[in-house]
Parts: structure tokens; sequence; C-alpha cells
């Protein structure tokens, strides 16, 4: 379940930036999407956040120290998105 979860926002990441010369393989579930993974920056931020938004109806306040915690890694955000289901 989480597999597929870790999928579909990894997939999200490359249609809402177009990295498009990017494949989900490429991603690291574990790896951060911010800094030295990735290398996001937090133009991206708001915009994943907003495609979150959208495709899971999960808001995630963009000021917080707690939504960074989520952002840091697929896995995390994947968690996160897990335990707003389910609540």
């Amino acid at each position: 379940m989480m597999q597929t979860l870790h999928l579909e926002i990894k997939q999200l990441i490359i249609n809402t930036l177009n990295l498009d010369d990017l494949s989900v393989e490429d991603i690291d579930t574990d790896a951060a999407l911010f800094g030295d993974g990735l290398a996001l920056d937090s133009i991206d931020a708001l915009e994943l956040g907003l495609a979150i938004k959208t495709q899971y109806g999960i808001v995630l306040s963009a000021e917080s120290e707690e939504t960074r915690q989520h952002f840091y890694s697929v896995a995390t955000l994947a968690a996160f998105i897990e335990s707003q289901r389910a609540g």
C-alpha cells in the first residue's frame, strides 16, 4: 500500500515541478527532497503543497516546522498523507 503511495508521490513531484528528465526510479524514497537530495526550493514546496492539497485533500501549513519535517522525503510525505487519511 505504502509502495503505491510512494510511487504516486514521486510521479506527483515529477509532474508538478516539470522534472521531465527524472523518472520515479530516480527519486530515492528516503532521500531529502530539499537541500542535498533533489535540491528543491521553497517555491517547489509551495507548488508541491498545492498539488498534495488538490490530489489528496490534505492541507500542509507552509510555514510550520512540522511541515518541513513532513516534506523531508517521499517516505515522510507518504507517512503524513497516510496518517491524515486514517484520521
